[in-house]
């Protein structure tokens, strides 16, 4: 039986890997696990090899998390993990990680390597600092195949200099059956917005857009209440921007909510915003560390949301008209008032928490077991290559 271990540094998350359960028994699959992941992964059921990095030897908070970004990160002592596997999956071309199985693949493993990309700009060389630009180096000459999760990140792969050949779509998957089956009994309209609280997510844009709704800037046919969802350097500078628009009370923002608990925060809102703005501050500044591009580059709430029947209002950016597939609303990045038309006119115009359809071939799209289908396909091709 071929065996498959997933690579992902600190980053593995529950939501990303678990489509790697429904894979057929015909694959062993194991993911690589620090003790410095950032998630618990803990109830994900994969089959787990526990390892050390230099950062799990470091103090834990920001001064070790430095240390790590200046020194290198690296795995110290999982060899017998690489060395047992007949396809390593890591991601992306930039990440420490990623360059760890791509060494080891150079210096002889026997291993084939997969890579999800989710990067939607080609950054090559030029956009990255010098350490990035030898992590890419080495990703890019020893992987065998590269799973893109879009159209757009399979373009950005091109222009990186990845043989068309060895690169193919794969978008991620959602566990759609949890998110379309969870009870709900709304009472006022709640407008969600799920995401990292940083500046390039948007959150901001909605406060705004309310804020119009409640001042009488934009006609609205009701008063919606905001959640939303994330943790991040944003969240002090989001509360008070919603005291100083006068909306606090409307407001509530909450850092951290279990992943089994958002199908709810779904079934009782009314719209779903993903308001993403295109970040592009690349100037370099000491130590040759710049502030990198960033565009969506999926966005899975929209997969969620669709999951779930919830009307979509999203910034016509990166990836996410591609994903809505000519669904949802779209309104241009940084246009918080035209988000604001775009909830009068939809969702706030309908009882609260309304659903709305979806083409049931997209919302499959975007399942579990779909994305599984496409994993074994990808991990069928990449063994029978010589």
């Amino acid at each position: 039986m071929p065996s498959v271990l997933l690579v992902r540094g600190h980053q593995a998350t529950p939501w990303e890997l678990a489509p790697w359960r429904q894979l057929p028994e015909r694959y062993a699959v194991r993911l690589l696990r620090t003790r410095s992941n950032a998630y618990d992964v803990s109830g994900l059921g994969l089959e787990t090899v526990e390892t050390r990095t230099l950062r799990d030897r470091l103090p834990r908070g920001r001064a070790g998390d430095l240390v790590a970004r200046v020194v290198g990160d690296r795995y110290v002592d999982a060899d017998d993990a690489f060395n047992g596997a007949d396809i390593v999956h890591a991601e992306e071309l930039g990440y420490w990680f990623a360059a760890e199985a791509a060494r080891r693949r150079l210096e002889g493993g026997r291993f084939k390597l997969v890579l999800t990309a989710w990067e939607t700009l080609p950054l090559l060389g030029a956009y990255r600092n010098a350490g990035a630009r030898r992590r890419r180096q080495a990703v890019l000459a020893a992987g065998d195949l590269y799973l893109a999760a879009t159209g757009r990140a399979r373009d950005a792969l091109l222009l990186e200099g990845v043989p068309p050949e060895r690169v193919e779509v794969c978008s991620p998957g959602i566990d759609v059956e949890r998110f379309a089956a969870a009870p709900a009994e709304p009472s006022e309209h709640v407008i969600l917005s799920a995401g990292r609280l940083v500046w390039e997510k948007g959150h901001h844009d909605l406060l705004r857009a309310v804020a119009a709704l409640r001042r009488g800037l934009v006609e609205s046919p009701a008063q919606p209440r905001v959640l939303i969802v994330g943790a991040g350097p944003e969240g002090a500078r989001l509360r008070a921007h919603a005291d100083e628009l006068g909306i606090g009370d409307a407001v509530e923002v909450r850092a951290f909510v279990p992943y089994e608990e958002m199908p709810g925060l779904y079934a009782n809102a009314s719209a779903l915003v993903l308001a993403s703005l295109p970040s592009a501050a690349m100037g370099l500044h000491a130590f040759d560390i710049p502030r990198a591009f960033w565009e969506e580059q999926f966005g899975m709430v929209l997969a969620e949301a669709m999951a779930a029947g919830l009307d979509i209002v999203a910034a016509d950016s990166g990836a996410i008209p591609e994903v809505l597939d000519g669904q949802g609303t779209l309104i241009a990045p940084g246009d918080w008032r035209g988000l604001a038309a775009a909830l009068a006119e939809g969702p706030l115009a309908r009882r609260p928490g309304a659903r709305v359809p979806y083409p049931a071939e997209l919302v499959r799209r975007y399942s579990l077991g779909a994305m599984a289908e496409r994993l074994a396909g990808a991990y069928d091709r990449v063994l029978a290559m010589s």
